[in-house]
């Protein structure tokens, strides 16, 4: 691994990353890596490997196996500086909720080692870009939940890290708050900043760069949105738009052609050998007792993707 430089090629590099406690592996064989200025989204369910990963990639925890890097620095032999290089917010803000907007990225600043006029300064860029101006003198706890969340991020980036992991940013905000706070994401990444964001919305997910989809501790997908949905998407995805009812989940999952279906919002999507299969579809529905549906083919989202790989695997 390289010294600690600015001139390190890739944000993160990971090659056979491994975690395990006692018998129990949880971060098994991992490889994968991340440009510089990239959004790298990493989904997986909960218990997949996730937290973990970016534990021993923030240098909290120390990997059992395998090698990495962040901004050049080895995780196991450099943790201390990789800390004071990167920013981290994670779903609970961490924020301090008796204090004020101010007084919280005092705190933060601080930490780092900011003082007087660099603190000065990059306070006042945090609150102009995160849209906290003029409510300096605002207590946290009386903040909404999306104010909040643009609060948090001015801390994680309160002493200009190169990199920010977002351990689900965004879960309970609500959606324009979200599509704000992705708007914010872009800006930085346009500045060079790498994002390391994992998230449960596939929307989301959309718009990251690349994306990795972990699952019981591997690695099971890694690339573009568009190039996840044509390598990992076999036959095609019907949107059946009906009562959106276990009775109908359970009548379309027995149709003939279908290998899966889900709910998919109000509507139920399946997974089928090819779209003619879904005549077959409607005709089963129809002989099942349904008759208010209808059915069309529809372009696979990540959702799509992500259901099928962990399907594939279990």
């Amino acid at each position: 691994m390289r010294s600690a430089n600015n001139n390190y090629e890739k944000s993160i590099v990971v090659d056979g990353l491994t975690k395990k406690f006692g018998v129990f592996t949880a971060v098994n064989n991992i490889s994968f890596d991340v440009q510089r200025g990239e959004i790298f989204g990493f989904l997986g369910p909960n218990g997949s490997g996730k937290s973990t990963t970016i534990r021993m990639l923030c240098g909290i925890l120390e990997p059992s196996g395998g090698q990495a890097s962040v901004l050049g620095l080895d995780v196991a032999t450099q943790s201390e500086e990789i800390k004071r290089r990167i920013g981290y917010m994670s779903q609970k803000f961490s924020l301090y909720d008796d204090l004020t907007v101010v007084e919280n990225l005092d705190f933060y600043g601080g930490i780092y080692g900011l003082k007087d006029a660099r603190l000065a300064g990059r306070k006042n860029f945090v609150l102009e870009m995160v849209g906290l101006k003029g409510r300096e003198n605002e207590l946290a706890a009386n903040l909404s939940t999306g104010w909040k969340q643009r609060l948090a991020l001015g801390c994680a980036i309160i002493h200009e890290p190169e990199m920010v992991f977002l351990d689900e940013p965004t879960g309970g905000v609500d959606p324009i708050s979200r599509r704000n706070f992705w708007e914010m994401l872009y800006h930085m990444a346009e500045a060079g900043i790498t994002l390391f964001v994992t998230t449960h919305y596939m929307d989301e997910a959309e718009h990251c760069h690349r994306l990795g989809f972990i699952f019981q501790g591997d690695m099971i997908a890694l690339g573009t949105p568009d190039q996840l949905k044509k390598e990992h998407m076999t036959g095609a995805i019907i949107e059946v738009s009906i009562d959106a009812s276990q009775e109908a989940l359970r009548a379309i999952t027995s149709a003939s052609g279908v290998s899966e279906a889900y709910f998919y919002g109000a509507t139920i999507h399946a997974k089928v050998d090819s779209a003619t299969d879904g005549e077959k579809v409607g005709e089963h529905l129809y002989n099942s007792g349904f008759k208010d549906f209808s059915i069309q083919e529809v372009e696979p989202s990540l959702e799509d993707v992500f259901v099928g790989l962990i399907e594939h695997k279990r």
